[in-house]
């Protein structure tokens, strides 16, 4: 529910919706009209939940999945990977994810690209793999931003009986598509947005679409299912008690056939046919009219690299089987097992890409100048330390932007942005910490346990102790620096590189720092032999990171 929502970008910018009351029940598709610019996409981005409204509220937004309008291919993920992980950042279990993953392939013919590296595929089975995400885990709430465009004939056919069995089995869909006659006949509910609000739409005389007619026949005390989908029109035939016809919208073929069949007194399908669509005056006799479902056989999944195989000649006289819909989805897991699925496949695309490799390198680059064989522990770990601060800021600067705008969205889509902000700031602090254990590791290794007079012992245990305490503070610090120079606070790039560099500088300098008070207890130490552990400053760090964090997962909200 939408009441007063108005959403602009800046504190000043103009207006793009304002005070919008909206409704949208379950088991409904729901179709957004307008021209272009008006603000339809801004409309479906706060629908998902990728931005938040400026005022206004929203309450009740159930598990939602999204396809924007072009998905980008630079991922580095095969399909089926990717699949995979969106499904567990959806909720699902790795196994059932993967062979939901492989379903969808085969459902809009993409089964042969399954292990085919994104950045390989075209933009239509890019999109095509940009549609099964959403699809996969039975979303409440599916929001698709044009997500026709660039798919072929089969596979748009495909997208519209998903989207009828969607919002059959209980979902609201909510859609834009530049092609009028869309799940003609199937649409619930229509809006045209225009002047920053929306307007609602009237079902005009015969925008029915096409339309199917199913025979059956039962049991004579046999009773429908109840809540078919598609609300059919239902005649009995006098002669027969048995025998029924029910008419329905094409886009609700195949979800009423699979009611009927499955039904737990199932119905004998007897015949199938499609009726042609009233045409209406107003539309243009040039224009073709587009046929909401295609009822000839669909090919089987996979068959080939581009989804099509001959058929048969007589093929084309025969019914169409009914779709077998994906499986329900089991029930949401816990917000904090789908942070814990979204962390994993942030980290996965940091692995994958190596980006990760020029931070290390940095790192490895400090370490290698500024350690040697039997220098001081102490003086080493704070060197170790220090170096780091400004490796981590880079690390989760990298993560915070290393998805592309869309894919991100998708990932703010079903966890929410701010959680989504949340699980790359993780992916960026647990590799800052990772680097900073094997530095210190190597500086235990290399330097000699004494003062910096070489004249007293100090104490390995202790001393490693404070180096870890000492690097993860230096690892915090640098991750609020990292996400304050990033992307939602500052997004152009030369901005964010520049205060980068000159906020770590800062962190290790400015009185008062958590890092520069860590580093100092070790170096002032390595003076006497005496180790004193940063625990203050590493609780600073931490209070400073965790506050920066909720800051930002705010504002990735408001300003996405």
């Amino acid at each position: 529910m939408l009441r007063g929502v108005g959403r602009r970008y800046g504190l000043r910018g103009p207006w793009v919706l304002r005070g919008l009351d909206l409704d949208l029940p379950a088991h409904t598709l729901v179709r957004i009209e307008g021209a272009n610019g008006v603000g339809k996409s801004t409309l479906l981005r706060l629908l998902a939940g990728i931005d938040a409204p400026t005022e206004g509220r929203m309450t009740g937004r159930p598990r939602t999945a999204y396809v924007p309008e072009r998905f980008p291919a630079a991922l580095p993920f095969t399909a089926a990977g990717y699949l995979t992980h969106m499904g567990r950042v959806h909720g699902l279990p790795a196994a059932e994810a993967a062979a939901r993953g492989q379903e969808w392939l085969a459902r809009f013919g993409a089964a042969g690209y399954a292990r085919t590296p994104l950045a390989e595929l075209s933009k239509g089975t890019s999109q095509k793999v940009a549609v099964a995400q959403a699809l996969l885990a039975g979303p409440d709430l599916l929001v698709l931003d044009e997500a026709w465009t660039g798919l072929d004939t089969e596979a748009r056919g495909a997208l519209d009986r998903a989207v009828a069995e969607r919002a059959a089995g209980g979902a609201t869909v909510v859609f834009v598509d530049h092609d009028p006659g869309r799940l003609a006949g199937a649409v619930g509910l229509a809006y045209r947005l225009e002047d920053r609000t929306l307007t609602p739409v009237p079902a005009s005389p015969g925008d029915d679409g096409p339309r199917v007619r199913i025979e059956a026949t039962g049991r004579p005390s046999a009773a429908l299912p109840p809540e078919l989908p598609g609300a059919p029109a239902v005649e009995r035939d006098a002669g027969n008690p048995a025998a029924i016809r029910l008419t329905t919208s094409a886009a609700y073929s195949d979800p009423l056939l699979h009611a009927l069949l499955t039904a737990r007194a199932p119905w004998h399908i007897t015949g199938l046919s499609q009726l042609p669509a009233p045409v209406p005056a107003s539309r243009s006799a040039a224009a073709p009219a587009v046929a909401a479902v295609d009822m000839t056989p669909r090919p089987a999944p996979g068959a080939g690299p581009t989804g099509t195989t001959d058929a048969a000649p007589e093929a084309a006289s025969r019914p169409a089987r009914p779709a077998r819909p994906a499986r329900p989805a089991r029930p949401v897991r816990p917000p904090g097992r789908r942070t814990a699925a979204a962390t994993r496949y942030q980290a996965a695309l940091l692995a994958r890409s190596q980006r990760w490799l020029a931070p290390l390198l940095l790192y490895a680059a400090f370490l290698g100048i500024g350690v040697r064989a039997g220098q001081p522990l102490l003086d080493s770990l704070g060197y170790a330390a220090a170096a780091l601060l400004p490796v981590a800021a880079w690390l989760v600067r990298l993560c915070v932007t290393q998805e592309p705008p869309a894919a991100r969205a998708v990932t703010a889509a079903a966890v929410g942005p701010s959680r989504a902000h949340c699980a790359s700031l993780l992916t960026g602090l647990g590799y800052a910490l990772a680097l900073g254990g094997a530095g210190t590791g190597t500086v235990l290794l290399m330097s000699a346990p004494v003062s910096t007079d070489h004249t007293v012992a100090v104490p390995l245990l202790p001393a490693a102790l404070a180096g870890l305490l000492a690097a993860g503070c230096s690892a915090l610090l640098g991750g609020a620096v990292g996400a304050l120079c990033a992307r939602p606070v500052l997004r152009r790039h030369g901005w964010s590189l520049a205060a980068t560099v000159s906020a770590a500088l800062l962190a290790l300098v400015t009185d008062g720092s958590p890092a520069k008070a860590a580093v100092t207890d070790l170096v002032t130490g390595s003076l006497t032999g005496t180790v004193r552990l940063p625990l203050l400053p590493a609780a600073g760090a931490a209070v400073v990171v965790a506050a920066v964090a909720a800051l930002t997962a705010r504002l990735a909200a408001l300003r996405e």
